[in-house]
């Protein structure tokens, strides 16, 4: 089974997808009017990151997808599948807007190394589509280590400078 086949199967009953992205919000709602007024913040702490990383998981994935596919693939945006394409990122956005109104994200078991990935998702794909639209072909005497060395200190710099910025 291809990604385009699991695509396609979803699109075909999209309600149990649909529902898991509209529910979270909800839940994180719930969870917040619970939570109020408790002490135990490193429970709270855990239930919340259950809730993000149920979240953020297939938001960086929709994310990452919709950057490929706009960027690389030239899809149109008339051709997004609203379910999988926008509403995890949609999901995603509302959850976390909820969440850091209760608790800190600091306070959140993995969060730092969540936002890294994307960071580094983003920086690769920033590279890629440089390089995409470069159409540089050349032929070169350099070792290919010289290469990858030099594209890990460029997402090294990338991270170095993001982490500098926010």
């Amino acid at each position: 089974m291809t990604l385009h086949d699991l695509f396609d199967q979803v699109s075909k009953n999209y309600w149990p997808v649909a529902l898991y992205f509209i529910l979270l919000p909800g839940i994180a709602w719930v969870v917040g009017q619970v939570a109020t007024g408790s002490r135990d913040v490193k429970f709270w702490g855990l239930v919340y990151s259950v809730l993000v990383y149920a979240v953020c998981i297939p938001g960086i994935f929709a994310v990452t997808l919709n950057i490929y596919l706009f960027l690389f693939e030239r899809q149109s945006v008339w051709q997004a599948n609203i379910v999988l394409q926008f509403l995890p990122i949609i999901s995603m956005a509302l959850t976390l807007m909820i969440i850091k109104q209760k608790i800190p994200f600091s306070l959140i078991p993995g969060f730092g190394k969540l936002s890294g990935f994307l960071t580094l998702i983003a920086a690769l794909i920033g590279v890629m589509w440089f390089f995409d639209r470069l159409h540089l072909v050349a032929f070169t005497y350099v070792p290919f280590a010289y290469i990858v060395i030099g594209f890990v200190g460029t997402l090294l710099l990338i991270r170095f400078a993001w982490s500098k910025m926010f």
